[in-house]
């Protein structure tokens, strides 16, 4: 009886420690970006999603220096050699192009980053208005496209910001 009660507990205690060391949910999803319209912008991108947040780091080469656009477009389809094959922002909530910090804004509207010098730079993002793989149609981030655009976005022209050729693109897929 000693035998059996010892093995339950040490049996409940692995599944508690199993279930503590569990990353509370971490999801996370690592893309390639790969070049486009001729350019020769690459990266890699990373969604993060912990206790319904879902954290957003790029990492880019290959820029030209200086401010570009980034957005999560419609559609898993870099197939174009412009990336045009991605569609347009995503925008499920069907609002106005603007800042991803203004009130109204496509759920694409990451925003622009700076490229420095050499062509490198980094764009960081965090926001519980995504997720990845929820099913949520106005939150769900799988299945659409991260386009990098040659030009910053200026946030007033809609829909598109007016941020200029789409340079690197990845499918938002695991």
């Amino acid at each position: 009886m000693k035998k059996l009660v010892l093995i339950l507990i040490i049996s409940v205690a692995i599944v508690i420690a199993c279930k503590s060391g569990n990353s509370s949910n971490t999801n996370v999803l690592t893309i390639n970006l790969e070049p486009k319209s001729g350019s020769s912008v690459s990266g890699v991108a990373t969604f993060s999603e912990k206790n319904g947040e879902v954290s957003f780091e790029a990492k880019l080469k290959g820029l030209t220096s200086g401010v570009h656009g980034i957005h999560i477009h419609e559609k898993a389809d870099c197939s174009d050699a412009d990336a045009k094959s991605a569609g347009g922002h995503w925008n499920p909530t069907f609002q106005k192009h603007g800042k991803f910090t203004d009130a109204e804004h496509h759920k694409g509207d990451i925003g622009n980053f700076t490229a420095d010098a050499n062509g490198n730079a980094t764009v960081t993002l965090k926001t519980n208005e995504w997720c990845i793989g929820c099913g949520d149609t106005n939150k769900d981030i799988l299945g659409k496209g991260l386009i990098v655009h040659a030009n910053p976005d200026d946030y007033t022209t809609q829909p598109t910001g007016n941020a200029g050729g789409r340079v690197a693109c990845s499918a938002i897929i695991k």
